[in-house]
């Protein structure tokens, strides 16, 4: 039975591949496969991937290759992170950092992570990263592996190193009930980025204010409402 099924998954890849797949073709397949998933330990798994290609390629490179197109940055200012990385030097030791907590959209499009990171100089701090699943539905139908992207990065000094936990914690969002709609901004704001996942349960903003104090909002559907994972105030933006 499983070789059948086997055959018959193969079967159906193959008719997608070829001059896109039909709609009738990926709609069976998807019944076969099954929905998207929330699986937290993906996002594990690129930031892990993301401090290794930082230590042997360098620092900036790493940034460069993990980020869309349209990625923003605290640098001070928000910024596009491809326009402010171009050309820049890596230093001569990237700075490490590991995930301490992950937050994910039900449908598995979306996450927030965040953790600790220590510099070659002593000092240490925290980031937050927002991930985003490229071609999500294409390569899941063709059965590839999930490849992720960074779209917000922002990294801080802190006075205390933080604590790190026995393991890694996670928050999945609800997939029931229907998702309120889409986050608004402050109409304070002068620079502002905003996404949410594919399905809608999981939304984020970056906002820099008139008065040049810089936020981070994240929140997540639990059901019955939006719930804030990530209130950041990163203070002003130095003149």
């Amino acid at each position: 039975m499983r070789i059948f099924a086997a055959i018959g998954i193969a079967l159906l890849l193959a008719g997608c591949a070829s001059s896109g797949g039909r709609p009738a073709d990926r709609e069976r397949f998807q019944r076969i496969a099954g929905k998207p998933n929330a699986n937290p330990s993906e996002i594990v798994k690129a930031e892990l991937a993301f401090a290794r290609l930082a230590r042997e390629e360098g620092q900036w490179t790493a940034f460069r290759k993990t980020a869309t197109e349209d990625a923003v940055m605290f640098v001070p200012n928000l910024t596009n992170a491809q326009q402010w990385l171009k050309g820049k030097a890596d230093p001569k030791e990237a700075v490490d950092w590991q995930p301490h907590r992950i937050t994910m959209s039900c449908d598995g499009s979306m996450a927030v992570s965040t953790g600790a990171w220590q510099a070659a100089n002593g000092s240490t701090g925290k980031f937050y990263t927002i991930w985003q699943k490229q071609n999500a539905e294409d390569r899941r139908v063709r059965g590839k592996e999930s490849e992720w992207k960074w779209v917000f990065d922002h990294g801080f000094a802190v006075d205390e190193p933080l604590q790190e936990p026995d393991f890694v914690e996670t928050e999945v969002a609800a997939c029931d009930s229907k998702p309120s709609p889409r986050m608004t901004v402050s109409t304070s704001a002068t620079r502002n980025t905003r996404g949410q996942s594919t399905d809608a349960s999981l939304w984020w903003s970056a906002i820099e204010n008139a008065d040049g104090r810089r936020l981070l909002s994240v929140s997540i559907w639990d059901g019955s409402e939006k719930k804030s994972v990530v209130e950041e105030d990163f203070g002003l933006a130095a003149k």
